[in-house]
């Protein structure tokens, strides 16, 4: 896999997300409480809204629009909700953050 830098660890608030441009499109990359780090696309499957500007609880993100709960693990929507997001893959080495942009690329097809 060719995995693009995107930060470290420390540039993202516990319990926080923040944004991140691609060619492909924005991903949006969590940090939970327990310091366990996803990215997802930056697009919420109800009504496109910026999960990245949700709120962060457990493993799993509240839209901000709707209050879709959003698992951070598999991108579905928990509860009634139907819809996921794409995941994407991405890997934390000694606090510097990577992407796998090929995992979105395949997603998006």
């Amino acid at each position: 896999m060719n995995w693009i830098a995107i930060g470290n660890i420390d540039d993202i608030p516990l319990r926080g997300a923040r944004c991140v441009k691609t060619p492909q499109g924005k991903i949006a990359v969590f940090r939970t409480g327990e310091n366990e780090i996803f990215a997802l696309e930056d697009h919420c499957p109800h009504r496109g809204g910026p999960v990245s500007e949700g709120i962060v609880h457990g493993a799993a993100m509240t839209c901000p629009l709707h209050n879709w709960v959003i698992s951070l693990q598999s991108g579905k929507a928990v509860g009634a909700d139907e819809g996921a997001v794409k995941t994407i893959t991405l890997r934390k080495d000694n606090g510097a953050l990577f992407i796998a942009l090929e995992s979105f690329m395949v997603a998006a097809e």
